[in-house]
């Protein structure tokens, strides 16, 4: 199945992954470049990563993709168990839904409907966190690991607290707007400014605008976003990744500490951590030549270790 495309992006296509379907699409040059997939973080759906990065991404000679998690954007959403915030879930002694476990099996899933054998992969936040935990599950699928704002993959619940600022994620949590698309319009520009450096002029307009573009009622819905931070890893530990890693982290960051991208860095072996100077729990126009020069830098040196991707 798919929809019209967006802009530079291919149609909307699905993947599966038992009975979740996963929303991704591409962007549609180059097709032949190196595979990376990219991954949004809690709540948000794949149109959060700026067109401009992944064109500049794409000019670098990579072919992208980007998914919607469970429970995200167009995918499939869970049936809520119980009442519950982002801040309770993740005190939580368990998740309510899915474990961690199928979040890391989704990507694999979305890889497969690419046909690509192996990719680079680049998460964001939870996103982040997720891409470590592919690169626990599924080693031989990933080239490349970029995690950005992100804490360490097998950290939750209150291993994880030590790591986030949670009068931020209270905020974030205790946003409220109506059901409607001005609502989700407003939370957009609200999560916007909540998750931006506040050493940078935040600029309203700007936010509004991309907030227009993409109503995305998943930044303002508490019931999904506690399902995906209450998800529980139950596997190995981040030390026996394998794959070459960088750990990119906003030295600004209002929501995960920048330790949290130092822990990633000193555990897995080989990792370069790369603070990004006046950014926050985000990926602004600032930074984008900084990211995908590392990214693609990080592909470079690590050609030839995997086989190319199939398709």
């Amino acid at each position: 199945m798919s929809s019209s495309s967006v802009g530079p992006w291919s149609p909307v296509r699905w993947a599966g992954n038992g009975t979740v379907r996963l929303a991704y699409d591409r962007w549609t040059e180059p097709d032949d470049g190196d595979p990376l997939l990219l991954v949004m973080g809690l709540g948000a759906n794949r149109r959060w990563f700026p067109d401009g990065l992944c064109r500049m991404l794409a000019a670098r000679g990579f072919a992208v993709a980007r998914y919607d998690q469970r429970d995200g954007g167009e995918s499939t959403h869970l049936p809520s168990a119980v009442t519950r915030d982002p801040v309770s879930a993740l005190f939580a002694r368990r998740g309510e839904a899915y474990t961690a476990e199928d979040m890391a099996d989704d990507a694999a899933a979305v890889m497969d409907a690419l046909g690509w054998s192996s990719a680079h992969l680049l998460g964001v936040s939870l996103g982040g966190a997720v891409a470590q935990r592919v690169a626990l599950r599924h080693p031989e699928r990933v080239r490349t690991l970029t995690t950005v704002a992100a804490v360490p993959g097998d950290a939750s619940g209150l291993r994880a607290v030590r790591y986030i600022r949670l009068r931020t994620l209270a905020k974030f949590a205790g946003l409220r707007f109506p059901d409607t698309p001005e609502g989700s319009i407003a939370a957009g520009v609200a999560v916007s400014r909540l998750l931006s450096s506040p050493n940078r002029p935040f600029d309203e307009a700007a936010a509004r605008e991309d907030a227009v573009r993409n109503i995305d009622g998943g930044v303002r819905d508490r019931q999904t976003q506690s399902r995906q931070i209450g998800a529980r890893w139950h596997g190995g530990k981040i030390d026996a990744i394998s794959r070459p890693t960088l750990v990119l982290h906003g030295a600004d960051d209002p929501l995960v500490k920048p330790a949290a991208g130092g822990a990633i860095a000193s555990r897995i072996p080989g990792a370069r951590l790369v603070l990004l100077s006046g950014v926050g729990h985000e990926i602004p126009a600032s930074a984008w030549e900084t990211v995908t020069s590392e990214v693609r830098g990080l592909a470079d040196g690590a050609r030839g270790e995997v086989g190319p991707a199939s398709g």
